[in-house]
Formats: structure tokens, sequence, C-alpha cells
């Protein structure tokens, strides 16, 4: 029985942060006895190695590694494809065009300009080697692989690793070898990010590692930030719906659940200025469900963050999916077009009713890697930029050098820092 799903509200004009926060907001990544394994096992890792590394894989995963194993042959990803149908193939290689499509038109190119004897500009190159983490386990993950190893080519990353736990899928592997992945390492965890940061005898280390996983996983991102650069720190999956009566309660309760069957912890939200939708839904919702494969989970989620929240208008619906700023937000509106206008934050924004985030999670083209839990206010989907990072480039002559010497001096000398001060005079009296 879902229980609760209403949430009989009605917002006015003060309705705030506070309110939001009581029916949706959650810490992210407050999680004290985990940070304290995930500290222990990234510095074990990081002092230890491969001993530590082949270590946690045995005790979390029940795999035994060495040096020899630790990757995938050339000969595991050849029996992997006779695992797989031409059908799913077929799927990969659409899916990989329109993805890889949708982020050449991301990639930035190299600038100069010159003015008065300055030579000045930014130079954009990527990193030269990046990890990808993939969740792995008893369930199958082509799209993350895809998601993740496409934008990093893109961008033109010589060296692409990834990591994948548990037992090798076959749709996983052949996804891999489609996109060009150069190293599958048979690791996960919090041991695999930490090996990706910091390198072991068996793996080299990277520059960025992107990627989603559970919280071990993102703790760990978090804990080697500045020795390495990441994507994000994402958490559980969450939709937001905004919806009038135009939209039909059957695909709003099915967008909802295909949220809520992620994980226990999934946040599926519907927004709506219409009270006889939202006991449609509520009923659909219901209907659904039973027939639903993952059900068990499912109910959890929609038990513990499912609502549908009874708005006054639409554009008091927006004012609460912006403070939401959510990871995924559907307009199932009347004028998605003209709606989206006034949306401020959020991970990706799905138009209109034949618009399902599913779409976006494995062929429209757009990163499906979004930020979470509010952080849309200031993260962006993972993208070419993830892999690629800029230089600044100057060039003086003397005389343009002079035009500025005494603004650098003046503002130098401000700062007590003399020696800068005399870095330019020197030249000046040469």
């Amino acid at each position: 029985m879902v229980k609760n799903l209403i949430k009989q509200i009605k917002l006015k004009a003060g309705f705030g942060k506070q309110e939001v926060e009581e029916y949706i907001a959650k810490p992210l990544f407050e999680d004290h006895e985990a940070e304290a394994v995930v500290k222990e096992i990234v510095e074990s890792v990081r002092r230890n190695g491969d001993k530590a590394l082949f270590e946690y894989t045995s005790k979390f995963d029940k795999i035994s590694l060495t040096k020899d194993t630790i990757k995938v042959t050339p000969e595991e990803i050849d029996a992997a494809y006779s695992l797989v149908n031409s059908e799913f193939i077929g799927a990969i290689k659409i899916a990989k065009e329109r993805i890889r499509a949708f982020h050449v038109r991301q990639k930035e190119n190299s600038w100069f300009m010159a003015e008065d004897g300055a030579f000045l500009g930014q130079l954009i190159r990527p990193v030269d080697r990046a990890g990808i983490y993939v969740p792995g386990g008893r369930a199958a993950y082509p799209s993350s692989v895809l998601m993740n190893a496409i934008p990093a080519k893109v961008a033109g990353v010589e060296e692409v690793a990834m990591v994948v736990p548990g037992a090798l899928r076959a749709e996983v592997l052949v996804t891999a070898a489609e996109v060009g992945v150069d190293e599958i390492y048979k690791i996960g965890g919090a041991q695999a990010i930490a090996a990706l940061a910091f390198g072991t005898e068996s793996v080299k280390k990277v520059d960025v590692i992107a990627g989603p996983g559970n919280i071990y996983v993102t703790l760990a991102k978090k804990m080697v930030v500045g020795h390495v650069g990441i994507d994000m720190l994402a958490g559980p999956s969450e939709v937001v719906i905004v919806a009038d009566e135009s939209s039909k309660p059957a695909y709003i309760a099915a967008d909802l659940l295909a949220q809520a069957e992620h994980d226990p912890y999934a946040t599926a939200i519907l927004i709506t200025n219409s009270e006889e939708l939202a006991q449609k839904v509520a009923r659909a919702v219901e209907a659904q469900l039973g027939k639903l494969e993952r059900r068990e989970i499912a109910q959890k989620s929609v038990e513990k963050n499912g609502r549908i929240f009874i708005v006054s208008s639409i554009g008091e619906a927006i004012r609460l999916a912006n403070m939401i700023a959510p990871e995924h937000l559907e307009l199932m509106v009347e004028n998605p077009v003209e709606v989206m206008g006034t949306v401020k934050h959020a991970g990706a924004i799905f138009l209109g009713s034949y618009t399902p985030e599913a779409v976006g999670d494995y062929v429209a083209g757009p990163n499906h890697v979004l930020p979470t839990s509010g952080t849309a206010r200031f993260y962006s989907p993972l993208s070419v930029d993830t892999f690629l990072k800029k230089s600044s480039v100057l060039q003086f002559s003397k005389q343009s050098l002079r035009a500025l010497a005494d603004v650098a001096i003046t503002v130098a000398e401000s700062e007590g820092l003399t020696g800068h001060a005399k870095s330019i005079k020197y030249r000046m009296e040469d």
C-alpha cells in the first residue's frame, strides 16, 4: 500500500526553504560510519597498493585477483560478444552515435587575440588519462559506459580506464569495446577509486575520475579531490514532474515509478495545480506498482520519498521545483517551452508528455550523469568539459609591458609585494 503520497498542502506566498527541506531535503553524504570505513580503505590502498586493493576486492566482491588477472583481456572481450545478440549491439551503436553527436557540439577550441604588442589567449587540452566508474555486480549498466566514456573520447583523452566491480557482464564489456575504452579493471568500490587516484603496481593513476556509484564510491571520490579531478558528487536519483490537467496520469505515474525503481533512496515528486490530477496519479501509481518487476524497491522509494505537492499555479510549481533543484525535471504542461523559461535549477529538463526521463537515460544524446540533491544550483551535467583543462597564454613585448608597467607596479606595491614590482621595474630600466 502506497501511504501518504499526496501532501495536502497549499503553497502560500510565504512558503519557503524550511518547508521544502521538511519534505524532500536530505543530508548530502552525511554518513559518519561509512566515511570512517572509506577513509581507512582509501588510505590503505594509497599506502599498500595492490596488496590492499586485492584484499578489499576479495572481502567485498568475493573475487580473488592478482596482477595478472586484474585486467579484462581481449579474449574476455571476444567471449562477451558471443553472449550478446545483434539487437543489443545495434542499439548500442545507435545510442553511441547520438550521444557522440551531442557531445561533439560541446567541444571548445583554443583561442588567441593580439592587441598593442600583447598576445593573449586560452589553450584547451584534454587530460592525459581518465578513469570511469561503472556500477556492477548483479546489474549491468551499459548506459553508464556510454555516458562516461564517450565525452572523454570526444575531449581527446588518450587513455580511458574503466573500473567495474563484481561479476563481469557481457553487455558492459561489449559496450566498452564499442566506445573505445582502453583498459578495464575488475575492481570496484572505494578501493577502485583510490587505485585510480593514487595508482598501484597494477593500476596506473588517472587525472580525472567520472561516473556514479554507491555512497562508498561517492565518499571516496570526495576524499581524493585535489589528487585528481572528479565530475561531481552524485547522490540517489531523483525526478520532479511539473504537470497540469492536460497531462495523462498514467504517463506521470510511470515516470515516477521509473525513478523509484532505481533504489529505495530514490526520490519521485509530482507538483501540480490540479487536485483531481493528483488523485488520479496516486491511483495510477498504486495500480502500476503492482505490475512492476522491481515493485519492492519502488514501493519503499515511493513510501519514503514519493510526494505529490498540490500548488496554486504552475508558476508556483516552478518556484518549488527551483528550490528543489532536481536532477531530472519533467515539464508535462500545455506549453512546456514557455514554462522552461522560468526554470533556474535542474540537471536536465524534459519537455512535454512524450519525453520521458528514460529516453534521456539511454539514447536521446545528452548525458545522464547529472547533479543530484540540490547540487544543480551549482553543478552541471557530465560533459566534454569534465575531461578538459584550460591554460592561459600571455606574451608581451617591451613596449606593451611598458604601457601597463605602472599599473602593475602600483597594485603590487599596494599588496606589499615589492619583489613583484621590482621584477617589472628591472625590465623598464634595461
